[in-house]
């Protein structure tokens, strides 16, 4: 649980430092879709998983979490869905394609190219995270799922942000 690096302030001369133990493991994993549409406000849909190192528990997402995530966006969006992701291992499974396959009628997908991190706009939400958690010297797992889900939900709530994350991509939304 090494904590991510940022600017802070000090007094001149001292380094400020601030002491975090690392002990335990564990991580966080989150899947998001930052959803556009004409007319309405931008949307951010989100799953998250607190791994702790337990037998049997699972450490990251599968190819049944990101169908979940899909179907959820599509119940609660009311309409088709083009999905635009990266090459993730779990995207790319057999199941996940039968099931892109299954629901051609209001799921399009496309691939983006490999190592194109700058066309993903869910890579702009992660870093707005990472940038608001930047200073936090978390003392446990669940001190740092909070703050990422503090800030997941500050983000879920102000639609610039996420509209600013797909305009910094560069790609056309026009049909």
């Amino acid at each position: 649980m090494r904590p991510p690096r940022a600017r802070t302030w000090g007094r001149i001369g001292h380094t400020p430092v601030v002491r975090v133990r690392a002990r335990g493991s564990g991580r966080i994993s989150m899947a998001g879709m930052s959803c556009f549409k004409q007319g309405r406000r931008s949307r951010l849909f989100y799953s998250f998983r607190v791994y702790r190192g337990r037998k049997g528990e699972p450490k990251g997402f599968t190819w049944r979490d990101y169908r979940d995530l899909i179907v959820t966006a599509h119940i609660q969006l009311g309409g088709p869905i083009v999905l635009v992701w990266d090459n993730l291992r779990a995207h790319l499974m057999p199941q996940m394609r039968a099931f892109i396959e299954a629901n051609a009628d209001w799921l399009t997908v496309f691939q983006l190219p490999s190592y194109a991190p700058d066309l993903n706009p869910q890579e702009g939400i992660w870093a707005l995270i990472k940038r608001a958690i930047g200073n936090l010297a978390a003392a446990n797992l669940d001190q740092m799922a909070r703050a990422v889900k503090r800030s997941l939900k500050q983000i879920q709530y102000r639609p610039t942000l996420v509209d600013s994350c797909i305009a910094a991509t560069g790609l056309s939304l026009d049909g």
